[in-house]
């Protein structure tokens, strides 16, 4: 059975307090979360190991929004995979879209970023997703398919069971707008297709598979409802801990 995952994604938010608050309020709710259900929270590189104090005595898991590919080095302002396992920290959020727009992440950086991660036995949620105009001039499965072709199928079947994939349509994005659950399975059915197709059913029905773009409370139960949707990759909706455990609580309807 595929796991199912909630994971918070709380790009640059929360200073120190209001992370510890909003740490606060979900951990008092966690007696209500299915165990089935996976929670995680990507805080900010400065409150990682706060966060990791705060929860390491509950089932949350505290992960990181990004790392470098390289083991060390001259590069200011990154963070290695050996920093983040140093503080307990073993899941990195990789090729999230804002990081691929805004940073100009590719995919042969973020191919680089996954083999680090998996070469230091870390766990990898790897976003993938299409741009408006993408979707529009029906492109959409194109995009993913490259998006997945050129970042991930050159590992082995093995690394599999440490990636997790997240469909994130750009357009869906912090926008209000959200992909139908219907556009969100066809997707998920794709993505989980091709994975197929390069290894194995065993495979590819093994890897959980994320929706994120705009989810809340409101229509979490119907978008996890859908056959290859094992959960979401929650950002806005994740940084007021009721929204955050209501969404999770969306697997027990």
């Amino acid at each position: 059975m595929r796991k199912k995952i909630v994971a918070g994604n709380w790009k640059m938010n929360c200073d120190l307090a209001e992370m510890q608050e909003l740490l606060t309020g979900i951990k008092n709710q966690l007696k209500n979360i299915p165990d089935s259900v996976s929670l995680i929270v990507a805080p900010a590189y400065t409150n990682l190991y706060p966060a990791f104090e705060t929860l390491k005595e509950t089932p949350v898991e505290v992960i990181a929004q990004n790392m470098h590919q390289a083991k060390n080095g001259a590069f200011t302002g990154e963070i290695s995979a050996a920093m983040l396992k140093g503080i307990g920290i073993k899941t990195v959020i990789l090729g999230h879209s804002e990081r691929r727009s805004i940073f100009k992440e590719d995919n042969q950086l973020l191919k680089e970023k996954v083999q680090t991660a998996l070469d230091n036995s870390m766990q990898v949620i790897f976003c993938i997703g299409e741009e408006l105009e993408a979707r529009e001039e029906d492109k959409a499965f194109d995009v993913v398919k490259e998006q997945l072709e050129k970042a991930l199928f050159s590992f082995p079947q093995t690394a599999w069971k440490n990636i997790v994939v997240a469909y994130e349509p750009v357009w869906a994005i912090g926008t209000g707008k959200t992909a139908s659950p219907q556009q969100a399975q066809e997707m998920h059915a794709f993505i989980r297709q091709q994975i197929a197709e390069k290894y194995d059913k065993e495979t590819a029905n093994a890897v959980s598979i994320l929706y994120g773009g705009s989810v809340k409370p409101a229509n979490a139960e119907e978008i996890f409802s859908q056959t290859d949707v094992d959960g979401g990759l929650i950002g806005g909706a994740a940084l007021k801990a009721e929204s955050f455990i209501e969404i999770a609580l969306a697997f027990q309807n």
